[in-house]
């Protein structure tokens, strides 16, 4: 197997759920190959430096191995090398979103009747 249409491995690699979601993020313009926004019938060879950008954060990655099926999260992880700039990205902003928290802590229970009430005339809707 020299190529694999993207859509297809992105699915294999587990990057998306569904094959139909790895095509949609094709077209929404949030996969490049080679730094050229790739189509979902776009084939990927061993080499091809990716751009990944999903809801788990943004992946620059290396092809290692191409697959047609999906597998295992273990055999999927083999199919592909994260850059090493790209973990410290992702794990930056982890740290910001967690650090984000603790000034913006969720609420403990949902607002009652009269809560919501106040909430309304603080915000001056009626």
């Amino acid at each position: 197997m020299v190529s694999v249409r993207i859509d297809k491995w992105l699915w294999a690699a587990r990057f998306f759920k569904t094959r139909a979601l790895a095509q949609k993020a094709c077209d929404l313009g949030r996969i490049h190959v080679n730094s050229i926004q790739a189509k979902p019938a776009r084939e990927v060879r061993v080499g091809d430096m990716l751009l990944i950008k999903n809801e788990g954060g943004e992946f620059q990655i290396e092809v290692l191995l191409l697959s047609q099926m999906r597998g295992p999260a273990a055999m999927a992880q083999t199919l592909y090398r994260e850059t090493e700039a790209s973990v410290a990205a992702r794990l930056k902003l982890k740290e910001e979103r967690k650090a984000m928290q603790e000034f913006a802590p969720l609420p403990e229970h949902r607002p009652s009747k009269r809560d919501r009430r106040r909430i309304i005339q603080f915000r001056g809707q009626r």
